[in-house]
């Protein structure tokens, strides 16, 4: 049987990873961080491993005898108070995990971003090979990415045997944190979004996500990108808002407000939430910045090269509402 380890298989993406490797017949050991997501996230049948994804040591244990290593882990945030904090774990761990899978001599496929892939200024989609403008590489989350995924493509020249996937904006059951993708359909489903901005994104299952993690190593090309997106996720934020609606929502917002309102708006967001009150805030002022720019990206290479399957988005959308809607449920029943 083929041995698997997975850091961050308590987030959203490496759960799914993780449980798409166990349905495929690997032993799946999940590096659980200490203080972080609950390991009851933690899929059934994968091993707990917890560790900090900064310890070196306690990372080559956790690689004895596996066959592969999924670097899944990282900090999605875009609050500018966790800026440390987002670099040590997505740039020192990245480096941590390269050196495991060296000294193990495994393969790693390592997890980056679509925020590591420029967008064209003519309107078309971007992919693997679109330069990315130092314009374009707004925060702490977007500058740990490309700085990490420079990471993988130097220790591959230097004989590491490693993948890169890039997913865009997944979705689908199991967000507990949630993202900030996450986030936007919890807020839909509440009522809480008045008004729009003109942005967009690539929506994908987080089911294809998983499943292109384990295509990329089994097909593809070490120190080759892969775009883990859909070729109709390419989507307007108000579009995304109407699925929502369709997945038991209120009707999407008319209201289309200019991106100077909405980076102001999320300027006191970030002062008051973020700085004041210590919490992630609901609308960084990073993410109203890269909002500016419609980011869509085509997955061809990874539909052609890996086989990246294609779920309908809608679908997907309709289970993370239905999804959120059973948690929130249950902590209702909890409370009372």
């Amino acid at each position: 049987m083929r041995r698997a380890l997975v850091t961050g298989a308590t987030g959203f993406i490496g759960s799914h990873v993780a449980r798409h490797l166990r349905d495929a017949g690997f032993e799946v050991r999940g590096l659980v961080h200490p203080g972080g997501a609950p390991a009851t996230t933690l899929p059934d049948g994968v091993e707990a491993v917890p560790s900090d994804l900064r310890d070196a040591d306690a990372m080559r244990r956790a690689a004895v005898g596996v066959d592969a290593i999924f670097h899944v882990a990282a900090i999605y945030s875009l609050s500018r108070r966790r800026a440390h904090e987002v670099r040590a774990v997505n740039v020192g761990g990245t480096q941590v995990v390269i050196d495991t899978a060296l000294r193990a001599g495994v393969p790693m496929v390592h997890t980056s971003s679509v925020a590591t892939v420029g967008i064209p200024g003519d309107g078309t989609h971007g992919d693997e090979e679109t330069p990315q403008p130092i314009s374009q590489v707004i925060g702490a989350y977007k500058r740990s990415k490309v700085e990490a995924e420079s990471l993988v493509r130097r220790a591959v020249a230097a004989g590491l045997e490693g993948y890169i996937v890039n997913p865009s904006a997944p979705v689908g059951p199991g967000d507990h944190r949630p993202t900030p993708t996450g986030q936007l359909i919890v807020d839909a489903l509440a009522g809480r979004i008045p008004a729009y901005v003109d942005t967009g994104l690539n929506v994908v299952d987080v089911r294809d996500v998983a499943a292109g993690h384990l295509l990329a190593l089994e097909r593809g090309a070490p120190g080759r990108r892969y775009i883990l997106g859909n070729a109709w996720g390419n989507m307007t934020l108000r579009e995304i808002l109407t699925l929502v609606h369709r997945a038991g929502g209120p009707p999407p917002p008319t209201r289309r407000i200019p991106h100077a309102v909405a980076i102001a708006a999320a300027a006191a967001d970030e002062l008051v939430e973020g700085r004041l009150m210590r919490r992630e805030p609901r609308a960084p002022l990073d993410g109203a910045l890269l909002a500016r720019k419609r980011m869509f990206f085509s997955p061809q290479r990874a539909i052609t090269e890996l086989g990246l399957p294609q779920s309908d988005v809608g679908d997907a959308v309709c289970d993370a509402a239905e999804w959120f809607r059973m948690r929130a449920e249950a902590r209702r029943m909890i409370a009372a």
